[in-house]
């Protein structure tokens, strides 16, 4: 290797720990930073003070709502907030009751284990979650056949936050031993302005006012959509030879990525139009929906359902989805004609 490839290789690196670090700096780190949320913001600062004032551990957390609303991030801000060590994983990462024993075990009184999408615990995991949470110990079986023999594990007290989007698929006694739950809603467009606003600050890139209302209003109540749009039009803008992201950039820039007015994305009116041209409209179920988009059935439901039912052009019930008049007037069809 050469002394050129050796540079490209070591800038390379760079640049990815550079946009590493970035990313990174798009996370808020308290609640006074956290935009938005503000019900569940003032609920958990009061939780979280009393908690420290005890000199306790926060009670279990239970973080629910559609994705990309910032319930990672605010584990994390908990974390901060309390001044502890968090553990981060996931449901399907905890394969065997084993794997959930080795994350306890590296916890100190006090810490937190963060584990997202908590519904899909395997059943075995969550049951041996249950005297965890409830009283701070578990029982493990060591050894085969006769010489098998339970072991009594005590742990530390700690902070279990579960984040679902989903809440519905959790079963009723782990969810009953979250003392906090608190339900992440969809965000205004004041509130993802000024979020977009912040990390274009953060980006070192030059936005107007109404630039960032354009794309607050395009980002479908998502603080992740939001902030993955703005990198989007920031490479629109760069290439494009501008110093600002204004309303002009990001119009032509959405158009391009299909993203339009309502926030809707390819995907979102194919759902509509191939509801609407095949089923006049529903009730259709939801297998073949996706079958007819081409996208799994759970993509769908967490995905692009809540936001399309959230806006009001879907309707879920008991026969299927049902698209709305509201639904229809947005893709310029007349639901009467359509149903002739």
């Amino acid at each position: 290797m050469n002394e050129a490839d050796e540079n490209r290789l070591v800038s390379g690196k760079n640049e990815d720990d550079q946009e590493a670090s970035i990313e990174k700096s798009l996370r808020p780190t308290t609640l006074a930073q956290y935009i938005g949320q503000e019900r569940v913001k003032h609920a958990l600062s009061v939780y979280i003070k009393a908690t420290k004032q005890r000199e306790e551990s926060l009670d279990h957390v239970l973080l629910y709502g559609p994705p990309g609303l910032g319930k990672t991030t605010l584990a994390m801000v908990i974390a901060n907030e309390m001044g502890v060590h968090i553990r981060t994983t996931s449901g399907p990462a905890i394969e065997k009751p084993g794997d959930l024993v080795a994350l306890l075990n590296e916890l100190q009184p006090g810490d937190i284990l963060f584990i997202d999408e908590v519904h899909r615990l395997p059943k075995i995991v969550e049951e041996m979650l249950y005297s965890a949470m409830e009283d701070f110990f578990v029982d493990i079986v060591v050894g085969q056949g006769p010489t098998a023999h339970p072991i009594h594990f005590p742990l530390p007290p700690f902070t279990l936050i579960g984040a679902t989007t989903r809440a519905g698929l959790l079963s009723a006694p782990l969810r009953d031993r979250f003392g906090i739950d608190a339900h992440m809603s969809y965000y205004s467009i004041e509130d993802l302005t000024e979020i977009v606003q912040r990390s274009a600050d953060i980006f070192s890139t030059e936005i107007t006012p109404e630039g960032a209302h354009e794309i607050a209003s395009r980002s479908r109540g998502t603080p992740r959509i939001a902030n993955r749009l703005l990198k989007r039009i920031r490479d629109f803008m760069e290439v494009s030879e501008k110093t600002t992201i204004d309303e002009e950039i990001v119009s032509q820039a959405l158009q391009f990525l299909r993203v339009d007015k309502q926030g809707l994305d390819e995907i979102d009116n194919k759902i509509l139009k191939t509801m609407i041209t095949y089923y006049n409209g529903g009730p259709v179920g939801l297998g073949t929906i996706a079958a007819n988009i081409g996208e799994e059935a759970e993509t769908v439901a967490e995905v692009y359902e809540p936001y399309l039912m959230q806006i009001g052009y879907l309707n879920r019930t008991p026969r299927g989805r049902v698209v709305t008049v509201k639904g229809y007037e947005h893709l310029g069809i007349d639901p009467n004609q359509s149903k002739n």
